[in-house]
C-alpha cells in the first residue's frame, strides 16, 4: 500500500516525541513512534539544516538506528539492501546527474552481498570492494516502474546504449547511483549525514520527505536492477515531501 502512495507522491512531485535516547529532535518533521514497524526503521523526526556550504541530513527513529542489517545471501542477484533515504525536490543536475531525471535521494545503505563504493575502503582492511555491509551514503535518483511490483519504485536504470551525465564518483552500476564516500553518523536513534554542496542555495530551497525502506536486486540483475519492495516507515506518511530545510 505504501509503495503505491509512495509511486503517486513521486508522480505528483516530478510534474512527535523524541526517542527516549536522543532529544535533538527540534524542527523538521514528525511523526508518532509506532509498535507496527521495526522499532529502528521508525522514523519520528527528519530534518535537514545547513551551514555556510555544507548540508545536515538528519533522521531519528524510536529504537536503535542501524542495528539491524539484511541476511547475507552469498550472491547479488536477489540480495537485499536496508537504507535510510531523505527524498527531495532538489533537480539530480546539482549533484552530477541528467536534468529532470527522477526523484533524487541521500540514502544511507548497507548490503553484506556487494560492495557499490569502490573508491573508498570504509572497514580500513586495504580492499575497497569487500565493505557493502557497512552503512554508507549514496546519492540514487528514484522513480515508479511496475516491473518491481504494483505501485513501486526503483532506482533508474541507465540504458545498455545511453551515455547520460553521471557524477565523478559513479559506481559503474547500469543505474542513476553515485557513491561520494560521505561517511554517516549513527549514534542511538540518530542517523546523519553532512554533504557539501558548491551552491547550498540549491538545498536551502529544497523541500525534503524521510523514508526508511527495503530494496532488492533483480534475480536476473537486468532492468529494473535495484526496486524498491519494502517501504518500512515514511515519516509524513504520504511522501508528500513537506520538510521545509532549516525550519
Amino acid at each position: 500500500m505504501r509503495n503505491a502512495i509512495a509511486a503517486a507522491a513521486i508522480a505528483a512531485a516530478l510534474a512527535a516525541p523524541a526517542a527516549a535516547h536522543d532529544t535533538d529532535h527540534t524542527g523538521g518533521i514528525h511523526a508518532e513512534a509506532s509498535d507496527a514497524i521495526p522499532a529502528q526503521f521508525d522514523i519520528v523526526h527528519a530534518r535537514i539544516t545547513t551551514e555556510k556550504n555544507t548540508a545536515t541530513f538528519h533522521i531519528g527513529v524510536s529504537g536503535r538506528a542501524g542495528e539491524s542489517k539484511p541476511t547475507p545471501s552469498g550472491q547479488l542477484a536477489g540480495s537485499e539492501v536496508f537504507a535510510y533515504v531523505w527524498p527531495t525536490n532538489i533537480d539530480p543536475y546539482e549533484v552530477g546527474f541528467e536534468r529532470g531525471t527522477g526523484l533524487l535521494a541521500l540514502a544511507v545503505t548497507a548490503h553484506p552481498d556487494f560492495d557499490d563504493t569502490p573508491l573508498f575502503d570504509e572497514n580500513g582492511d586495504g580492499n575497497p570492494g569487500n565493505d557493502g555491509d557497512l552503512w554508507h551514503s549514496h546519492w540514487v535518483v528514484l522513480g515508479p516502474d511496475d516491473a518491481c511490483g504494483p505501485g513501486a519504485l526503483k532506482v533508474i536504470d541507465i540504458p545498455e546504449s545511453a551515455s547520460p551525465r553521471l557524477p565523478k564518483t559513479w559506481p559503474g552500476l547500469p543505474i542513476l547511483i553515485d557513491s561520494p564516500g560521505w561517511d554517516p553518523l549513527i549514534r542511538g536513534g540518530i542517523v546523519e549525514v553532512r554533504v557539501p554542496f558548491d551552491d547550498i542555495g540549491v538545498v536551502e530551497a529544497a523541500s525534503y520527505d524521510g523514508v526508511t525502506v527495503g530494496l532488492r536486486v533483480n534475480e536476473s540483475i537486468h532492468a529494473p536492477l535495484l526496486c524498491v519492495v519494502d517501504v518500512f516507515d515514511i515519516v509524513s506518511g504520504d511522501l508528500s515531501l513537506p520538510g521545509k530545510v532549516n525550519e
